[in-house]
């Protein structure tokens, strides 16, 4: 092959600043240059393909295991992350992922339901600003609490209009009452009945899986009796969008489902787009009930997690 004087200064360039590391103002003290002339080079290398660049993203293994999950349960997409050695870095890459995938997933005048919580606070604060006209997004489910424990709902709400100049619907209710017919009586208020419409009408929905331990968040946030929490850990597996369930995806304890404010789990599984950001080893068996169930169209989760719920 017959280089020319530009191909031979292009490759010198190139080979000073990818394989010695040097700066693009070093490469220039080097050859005798100017800094642009540098830039220009090390382009010129890469459109001769002297230079190939492949990015090998941590976040995201073969494509092996997603097509596995997508085979078995019937997903439309499935992202598999490298599993993360702490649950804090965990979540970060779930998260950063999570919101490339919404954004792939939200268009011009959609109506997004999002629920909350660590994983969705980590997708809200990943996401970036899009260039969408006319979304709405709206709560899918209950925040307040009775106790100091933040679930922070209205920071994760926030950054989702942020990033898709949308219009919030917020559902400024507990998640579970205490009694089913003061529930009633509250969603029977035409601002309360609109927002839990447009939750239902969502045609895209967020949300991950909640674990079921004595430390999870909804045994911790004042509205469970210890009776109920007992049942739960007996009977549940976790919960989907504060719904709890059994190993099979059904409902437990009817008389909580009675009085929880958040979308059915019948009309979850309705939607067109149901994207499920959830990741670790806790959350195996909440994740393998809700796929098994067919509440999740599109998922990001880790290696680890994923393989374990493919057994």
């Amino acid at each position: 092959m017959s280089l020319s004087p530009r191909d031979v200064q292009g490759l010198s360039a190139a080979r000073l600043y990818y394989e010695r590391g040097l700066s693009q103002g070093d490469v220039a003290r080097e050859l005798g240059v100017s800094r642009p002339t540098v830039s220009k080079l090390i382009q010129h290398a890469k459109d001769r393909g002297f230079v190939t660049i492949e990015i090998h993203d941590p976040r995201q293994v073969s494509t092996a295991v997603a097509d596995q999950l997508c085979e078995r349960f019937g997903l439309a997409q499935a992202r598999v992350i490298t599993s993360q050695p702490t649950n804090e870095e965990l979540l970060r890459e779930l998260g950063a992922v999570g919101a490339l995938m919404l954004k792939e997933n939200v268009a011009d005048g959609d109506l997004v339901g999002i629920t909350w919580g660590r994983t969705l606070h980590a997708v809200a604060r990943s996401l970036k600003q899009q260039n969408r006209h006319g979304v709405q997004v709206v709560q899918l489910k209950g925040g307040a609490t009775l106790t100091s424990r933040s679930t922070s709902h209205y920071e994760t709400i926030r950054s989702f209009c942020e990033a898709f100049n949308a219009y919030p619907q917020m559902l400024p209710l507990p998640v579970i009452f205490d009694n089913a017919e003061v529930k009633r009586l509250v969603e029977e208020d035409r601002h309360i009945k609109h927002i839990l419409d447009l939750g239902r009408d969502a045609k895209t929905a967020i949300f991950t899986v909640g674990t079921m331990s004595p430390e999870s968040t909804l045994l911790k946030l004042g509205y469970l009796s210890e009776a109920e929490q007992t049942a739960l850990l007996d009977n549940a597996v976790g919960d989907i969008c504060s719904r709890f369930i059994d190993e099979h995806g059904e409902p437990c304890l009817p008389e909580l489902e009675e009085r929880t404010v958040a979308v059915s789990l019948q009309n979850l599984r309705a939607k067109q787009t149901r994207i499920c950001v959830a990741g670790g080893q806790q959350k195996v068996r909440p994740l393998k009930a809700a796929l098994g169930a067919g509440y999740v169209s599109h998922l990001v989760t880790d290696e680890d997690t994923a393989r374990a719920v493919l057994v």
